[in-house]
C-alpha cells in the first residue's frame, strides 16, 4: 500500500514514521495540550496511543496522521479521520480528530489540516457524515468544529468510562456532504 500524503498551503499530513513518535510526544504531552484529554502520558500510555493509532491504520486504512510543517518540516501533531470506536457513542462513524502542539496553535493549523482531512473523508472515503468529538470544557476545540461549518449533535453526546471521567459527557458535531459542499469547502 502506498503511504498516504496530502499537502496543503502550509501542511503535509502523512503516514506515522518511526522517527515521528519522539518529537510528537515531546511537543503534545504538555499540560496544556492535555489538559482535556486525561492529563500527561506516562511510557505506558503513550505507547497505548501509538499502538491505537497504529490500529486505525491497520483496521480502517487511514488513521490520524502525522501534521509537518512545509516550511521547516517540524511535527506539529496529528490530524486524520478513523471510525469511532466508542461504544457508547455514534459508534462506526467517520471521525474527524486533531492534536497540535502549544506553539502551533492560533496560528490558524488546525483548522487547515482538519479542513483537508474532512474533504478527504468525503472525496477519498466517501463518508457521510463526519463527526468530531471532544468535551464541553475544551471550547478551542468544539470553536474550530463550529468553523469548520459542523453542528452540535446532542443527541449523539454520550458517557465514556475514560473521556467523561471528571470532564462531563463527550459531545459530538456532524457534518453531512450536503452541508460541505454547500458551504464551498
Amino acid at each position: 500500500m502506498a503511504e498516504f500524503r496530502h499537502e496543503t498551503d502550509r501542511l503535509v499530513l502523512r503516514d506515522w514514521r518511526e522517527e515521528d513518535w519522539e518529537p510528537f510526544f515531546e511537543g503534545t504531552n504538555t499540560p496544556a495540550v492535555m489538559q482535556w484529554l486525561g492529563g500527561l502520558l506516562d511510557d505506558e500510555r503513550k505507547s497505548d496511543v501509538r499502538a491505537r493509532l497504529e490500529r486505525y491504520q491497520s483496521d480502517f486504512g487511514h488513521t490520524f496522521w502525522v501534521v509537518e510543517r512545509k516550511e521547516d518540516g517540524a511535527i506539529l501533531g496529528f490530524c486524520g479521520l478513523k471510525r469511532c470506536t466508542d461504544e457508547n457513542g455514534p459508534f462506526g462513524e467517520m471521525e474527524a480528530g486533531w492534536r497540535l502542539r502549544e506553539d502551533a496553535w492560533g496560528k490558524g493549523y488546525a483548522k487547515e489540516a482538519a479542513r483537508a482531512a474532512i474533504d478527504i473523508g468525503f472525496t477519498k472515503f466517501g463518508a457521510d457524515p463526519i463527526i468530531a468529538l471532544t468535551v464541553e470544557g475544551n471550547a478551542a476545540s468544539w470553536g474550530l468544529m463550529v468553523r469548520l461549518g459542523m453542528e452540535r449533535r446532542r443527541d449523539l453526546d454520550f458517557e465514556d468510562a475514560l473521556w467523561s471521567h471528571g470532564y462531563g459527557p463527550v459531545i459530538v458535531h456532524a457534518i453531512t456532504r450536503e452541508q460541505w459542499d454547500r458551504q464551498g469547502a
